[in-house]
């Protein structure tokens, strides 16, 4: 029955770690005033008719922190490109040049510095939901483990480890949000 039980342990911590992987990621995506190919890389772009990753039709880099430059593999994609930023949320006015599109990032206010750090809060508390619900699955397999034979200290040892393993990675998101908070409200 220990078995069970360390499988459960090890699921919920392979879990736990991919939902702050996943948080990260998303965070990446909350624009802090400096430009970064994270920005566009969820825009889909127009290839011959499936939309595709902007990464898998040009090369995003960063030539200077407000800038970010979109070179298309194929010249013909140019277009293609600014016209996927024109569509998106991004609120940017792409540039088209012979080489690429040139997107500027403009400083940000104070007040817009304030939303971005709501939005950043609103995505780490997604993930500590999700931390909290992992802890919940497994709390309740243990539970039926416990209903199955396995000994009641047993579980009980488990649910606290699994309580540990989630304060834990509570802990590593809100050290996500605080390095995001930073980089967002500096100017």
């Amino acid at each position: 029955m220990t078995e069970e039980i360390n499988f459960y342990l090890s699921e919920a911590e392979e879990s736990m770690q991919k939902a702050v992987q996943h948080t990260s990621v998303e965070l990446t995506k909350i624009r802090a005033g400096k430009a970064s190919p994270a920005m566009v890389e969820h825009l889909r772009v127009d290839y011959y008719g499936t939309p595709t990753p902007i990464s898998q039709v040009a090369n995003v880099t960063t030539p200077d922190a407000r800038t970010l430059m979109i070179k298309p593999w194929e010249k013909n994609m140019i277009s293609e490109v600014a016209k996927a930023i024109k569509n998106s949320d991004l609120g940017l006015n792409p540039q088209q040049d012979a080489e690429g599109v040139r997107l500027n990032i403009p400083a940000l206010t104070e007040e817009r510095r304030r939303e971005l750090v709501k939005q950043a809060k609103n995505e780490t508390e997604s993930g500590k939901i999700r931390i909290r619900n992992i802890r919940k699955d497994v709390n309740d397999d243990l539970r039926k483990l416990q209903k199955e034979g396995t000994s009641e200290d047993a579980v009980k040892d488990a649910e606290g480890k699994v309580q540990k393993l989630t304060d834990a990675y509570i802990v590593k998101i809100d050290e996500l949000l605080t390095k995001k908070e930073a980089e967002i409200m500096t100017i």
